[in-house]
């Protein structure tokens, strides 16, 4: 079992202040976006057993199967398959779809055949992998989930009562719900860039003015004036995550994080096809291949069980699961059949195994527990297990 020391990523949607509460650290006046815990080759978390620090992913690499357990080896590969962090989102993320596991490696192996450099800006596919991705609410947490049902967003539009709104909203009222979804999507995104422009301050003006179910979407231009994205983002469902709530967020269903703290873990991916809120390359036509034009309910999602409370979802690659420790409590034995990562974020709970010994946790504060090394907490707080399914 090994403390982790953790790379922050200072993208310019990060909040200044969240991470830094989480961590009882002074703000240092700049974006705080993402704490990473992994074994990602863009930021792997790091470990010392004796010799300094080093890379998880060198660690893992040196003996996977000792690192992560015969049954993960054989299932996922030599890698540790996910990816944990603590986001912390002080203005809206770019609106995004992730491909499946079969529309990324067929995007990958094509860029790949046609030579476009890995780093290229209009790079869709940075791997052969899919990006499923579950958020779990550390504080009240706003996000943008799959889309509304046609009438529904013909009525959210026509209520803004911007005539050059009134076409889309015909589009969504004249057609079955997927083909007109498809339809409209793609006018917004294909809409002369100047006209949309006008559209997009008008509506925002009317968004900010009328409140209501329009106060998720107003705060959007102030960010990304003139961007599609924001009459896109009327298309989808508003999601108000309570902490300990979470939403998953699978292949094909377009989201968008706006604001709040939380914990995410995904497949250990970069694919991303961006709608819109960004200013980095959009790709239409691939967008819309990937995109699931069906309405969806959110689903928000609330923790099963007694001791270890689990999300639930259909995915192997992760599993994030919670343990609420009270004062006084049996010490809580964890399953050793897999590698798991333990992050605190409450209290002062202690991490122990035979092997390692004792380690005190403070919020924000995160371990590694090879497979096959028994380990258990105990103390008071509030502690996430990510792991696998094996």
């Amino acid at each position: 079992m090994d403390r982790l020391s953790n790379t922050i990523r200072p993208y310019a949607w990060g909040s200044t202040t969240a991470i830094p509460e989480l961590l009882g650290v002074a703000p240092t006046g700049e974006p705080q976006a993402e704490m990473w815990m992994g074994a990602h080759p863009g930021a792997p978390s790091r470990l010392d057993r004796g010799a300094g620090e080093t890379a998880l992913s060198d660690v893992i690499d040196a003996d996977p199967e000792a690192e992560l357990g015969l049954a993960a080896v054989a299932k996922f590969g030599p890698r540790l398959p996910f990816l944990f962090k603590v986001l912390a989102a002080g203005a809206p993320l770019s609106l995004q779809v992730h491909p499946d596991l079969a529309q990324a490696r067929a995007g990958f192996e094509d860029e790949e055949r046609r030579g476009v450099p890995i780093d290229a800006p209009q790079r869709n596919y940075k791997d052969a992998n899919h990006k499923p991705e579950l958020v779990c609410a550390l504080t009240p947490f706003d996000g943008l989930c799959g889309f509304r049902p046609p009438l529904e967003a013909a009525e959210l539009l026509e209520g803004l009562g911007v005539d050059s709104l009134k076409p889309y909203a015909d589009l969504l009222r004249a057609h079955p719900e997927e083909e007109a979804l498809r339809e409209v999507l793609t006018a917004v995104l294909t809409a002369d860039r100047a006209e949309m422009a006008r559209t997009v301050s008008e509506a925002a003006a009317a968004a900010q003015r009328l409140g209501g179910p329009y106060a998720p979407y107003a705060g959007l231009v102030h960010h990304y004036p003139g961007d599609p994205g924001v009459i896109a983002a009327m298309l989808l469902n508003h999601v108000r995550l309570q902490p300990g709530e979470a939403m998953f967020l699978g292949a094909g269903i377009p989201h968008a994080y706006i604001d709040g703290l939380g914990v995410e873990l995904m497949a250990n991916s970069d694919n991303v096809l961006r709608c819109g809120l960004t200013p980095k390359h959009v790709d239409v036509p691939e967008l819309l291949k990937v995109t699931l034009f069906e309405p969806a309910d959110p689903g928000v999602l609330r923790p099963e069980g007694n001791g270890e409370e689990v999300y639930e979802t259909p995915i192997d690659e992760f599993r994030l699961s919670r343990f609420v420790l009270a004062p006084g409590a049996t010490p809580r034995v964890l399953p050793d059949t897999t590698p798991q990562i333990l992050l605190c974020t409450a209290g002062s709970p202690r991490a122990s195994s035979p092997k390692s010994g004792e380690l005190a946790l403070a919020p924000g504060e995160s371990v590694f527990v090879p497979a096959g090394e028994k380990a258990e907490l105990s103390g008071t707080g509030t502690v996430f297990r990510a792991t696998v399914v094996v």
